[in-house]
């Protein structure tokens, strides 16, 4: 596994003004905690960080943060990121031991075009994302890649399924979760035999027609009384 340092300093200066111009000088304000040692506050290379958060691995990766005292093995726990511009703000390190197992969500990425896709028609659907295992922090992977083509209509693909190495990893998410599955188009409903009859039928006539015959109809009711009415005169 390929070594990364991230290059980072203690912070003594405090608050927004100096956070700022900590950002302008491409350094980002972060803090390292957890294992041995207490909670030191720092200032953070930003492309450094933003390299390995683009990375296959992400936030599961392993790095070195270089402080003038030495090198500490760490990883990304927590980030905030500016809404507008999508720059990194702050971030939280967490110690790593290395001969200390720990947990950590991987993703799951699938390759392959399903049977009950490609023969019967089905839909493929993707469940779960991801899956907890527990292993030691050399053993972690990036991701965890999965051959799905054998997958026909009903049948699922469940955490229990996924290729992982028993001797390195222990899986924590439930083995019956389902991460996939394959399932058939849902058919339209038969509508009713009136309803198919009444869409047979001539359409109605308009609104404005039938306020047009209404008022003709009166009128010539109307009409009529006044006609004889007039006669007796």
């Amino acid at each position: 596994m390929e070594q990364i340092t991230v290059e980072a300093n203690p912070r003594e200066d405090r608050g927004k003004n100096a956070a700022r111009r900590m950002r302008r000088a491409g350094q980002v304000p972060a803090v390292l905690y957890g294992g041995e040692g207490g909670s030191i506050t720092l200032a953070v290379n930003t492309k450094q960080l933003a390299a390995i958060m683009r990375s296959e691995s992400g936030h599961n990766t392993i790095f070195k943060v270089k402080l003038p005292t030495g090198e500490q093995p760490a990883m990304l726990r927590d980030w905030q990121v500016d809404p507008v511009l999508g720059s990194l703000l702050h971030v939280d390190l967490l110690r790593v031991a290395m001969d200390v197992r720990m947990r950590v969500l991987v993703p799951v990425h699938t390759f392959g075009e399903p049977q009950g896709v490609k023969l019967q028609g089905g839909i493929f659907e993707m469940v779960t994302r991801g899956v907890e295992i527990e292993c030691l922090p050399s053993d972690i992977p990036g991701e965890i890649r999965v051959d799905i083509s054998e997958l026909m209509i009903g049948k699922q693909l469940r955490a229990g399924d996924l290729p992982l190495d028993a001797t390195k990893v222990k899986l924590v998410t439930d083995p019956q979760r389902v991460v996939a599955h394959v399932v058939a188009l849902r058919a339209e409903e038969e509508k009713p035999a009136e309803a198919v009859a009444a869409e047979a039928a001539a359409p109605a006539e308009p609104e404005v027609i039938k306020k047009g015959k209404k008022e003709a109809e009166e009128g010539e009711e109307g009409a009529a009384p006044a006609a004889e009415e007039k006669g007796k005169k």
